[in-house]
């Protein structure tokens, strides 16, 4: 079996699952799925130590870090508080934000935090909806802190900043 299936990612890398957050690459299997082989990237998920198998031909399957500019991009959208709150129910908004999240896309996730944490300043939260901020909120921190090598404690600072004063 070879260890090169894929030029993208090697062993060790770090890749992001969508919806699971930041995991790093600890094999390649190969598996006979009926007559057809396939290959699976193996991913260990940081956050909780879930390993995921996900095809090597999939093309949303798992996607490399991002780098600064998108870094950049992601708190551009959290410091703009000059944008209209969704007042729908919030199951309404759960179902919007969940399909967002799952993307996997930062920008899409820092998206998602903003209207939660402007919602938040309005009225309370439902449960789901804190769950789904915290998440959010982890989910960026650990993938900027690992892509620039920093802390999360200070990249989950960072991100809170954004939204200590009314305006940005």
């Amino acid at each position: 079996m070879s260890k090169t299936v894929d030029a993208r990612f090697k062993i060790g890398d770090f890749a992001v699952c969508p919806g699971h957050g930041v995991g790093q690459l600890i094999d390649i299997e190969e598996r006979l799925i009926g007559a057809e082989k396939k290959y699976f990237f193996i991913i260990k998920v940081i956050s909780n130590g879930m390993t995921v198998m996900v095809p090597t031909s999939s093309e949303n399957g798992i996607r490399a870090l991002v780098g600064e500019n998108e870094i950049s991009k992601v708190f551009e959208v959290l410091k703009n508080h000059d944008v209209s709150v969704d007042n729908s129910t919030w199951n309404r908004r759960y179902r919007d934000y969940m399909t967002k999240i799952k993307t996997g896309s930062l920008i899409e996730i820092a998206d998602v935090l903003r209207a939660l944490f402007l919602l938040k300043n309005q009225k309370s939260l439902s449960f789901g909806e804190k769950k789904m901020l915290d998440q959010c909120r982890e989910l960026l921190a650990q993938e900027i802190s690992i892509s620039q090598g920093g802390v999360k404690k200070e990249v989950v600072q960072n991100i809170d900043s954004c939204f200590d004063s009314k305006g940005p």
